[in-house]
This record gives C-alpha cells, structure tokens and sequence, in this order.
C-alpha cells in the first residue's frame, strides 16, 4: 500500500455511496426511502425497467471498484479495499445521512469480481438456494397473474436473508479453501460478511427498541432474518 491507495479507497467509497436510487425515485416522484428496500420499493412504484436498471447499477458499483483498481496497478489488498469501500458506501452512504442499503447486492458483485470462479460458487450456491425457496414456489402458483407475481410483493422471505447470511460467509472460507495464500483477499472478505451483519444489528435499531422489547429476541431476528420482528 501506498499514499495513492487513499483516493482510490475513498473513490470507491463516493461511487458506493452516490444516491443514484433516491435520485432516480425523486425525478420520478417517489420516496424511495420509506420502503425497507429502495430496489424493491423502486421496482414495485416505478416500474421493472427502473427497479432492474437500480439492481444493475447497484451491482456495478462493486465490479467498478475492483476492476479499476486492479487496472490501474493496485496491489491485491488495495483492490479488494477498495470493492469493500463500495459497499460500504451503499450500506452508509454520506450523502443520504447513513441510511443507505444492506449491501447484498453491491456486496455479491465486489466479491464476483474479486475471487476467481471456483472459490465463489459455495456462497453463490447457499445464496441462490435460499432465493428460490422463496421464489419457486411463488411463480407456480396460480393464485397471482405473471404481473402481479413480478413485483416480488407479499410477507418478507426468511430463506433469502438466512441464505444471504451463509453465503456470504461461505465466500472467504471458500477463497481460503481454494487460494490459502492470498490470506488478504480471505481478509477483505471476511470484512465484508461482518460490515453485512454490522448493518443488520444497527440499521434504524433504536425505532425497535420500544418498552417490552426483548433486545435479544431483535438481535437474533435481525442477524438471521435481516428484520426485528417475524
């Protein structure tokens, strides 16, 4: 590492961070940050053409981070800073107060590009096991048109974020189990499965924590489920 590292770590940060989501809402007159998930809350008010340009753009962020730095001759820690910087940029982004979202999205894309195929297809596996147990059942039932099945609405999944949460942890296991000497990247990836869990334990906790509230019982909903309340 060196002194020109920081402006690319911070670079990636600014990229991660950019409100492009609230923008994109407020042009077209929505208040994206109402809804627990601006890309579902978009896709579901706007539209499927701007809910999946937002999941794109998200995704991009991450790649971007990482393929930059690698070009510009980065040594491998700077890079995988730097993928790390832009998700945590989406997670807490400076020009929406903090508020900003889980990082699966930007977080899967970062680590696709980082690690080589092979070390990313067990967390890949468990995370898209828990997406179709969810959504496979959903799109065979006749009780919705193909419309209504597309705009993802209905109770919040419990296996995608339970998905999420081991898969994510499967990635520097993973990268470890196929590339134990680039002990860095298992690093960086490790910090970005605990920079996940951080942001399910803390985003908007304290409107939780009412009077009766088992603190525990929220805690171990939020790590698990990604939500306070079942």
């Amino acid at each position: 590492m060196n002194w020109a590292s920081i402006p690319m770590v911070v670079g990636a940060y600014l990229l991660g961070a950019a409100p492009v989501l609230y923008l994109i809402g407020r042009l077209r007159g929505l208040r994206l940050q109402q809804g627990e998930d601006m890309h579902i809350s978009l896709w579901q008010k706007g539209g499927r053409v701007w809910g999946a340009i937002a999941v794109l753009w998200d995704m991009s962020k991450g790649v971007i981070a990482v393929v930059v730095a690698r070009a510009l001759g980065f040594d491998l820690l700077v890079v995988g800073l730097a993928g790390l910087a832009a998700v945590v940029g989406q997670m807490w982004p400076a020009f929406l107060k903090g508020l900003g979202e889980k990082g699966n999205s930007t977080g899967l894309a970062m680590a696709f590009a980082l690690t080589p195929t092979w070390a990313f297809v067990p967390g890949l596996a468990v995370i898209a096991s828990g997406f179709f147990i969810r959504t496979v059942p959903r799109f065979l039932s006749r009780r919705q048109s193909l419309g209504q099945k597309l705009k993802f609405g209905g109770p919040p999944s419990l296996s995608l974020p339970l998905g999420m949460l081991v898969g994510f942890a499967l990635l520097p296991i993973g990268h470890w189990l196929f590339y134990p000497d680039e002990v860095r990247v298992v690093g960086v990836l490790g910090c970005l499965w605990g920079a996940i869990v951080l942001r399910r334990l803390t985003a908007e906790l304290g409107a939780d924590l009412k009077p009766g509230v088992d603190l525990k019982r929220v805690l171990l909903n939020r790590f698990l489920f990604d939500r306070s309340f079942l």
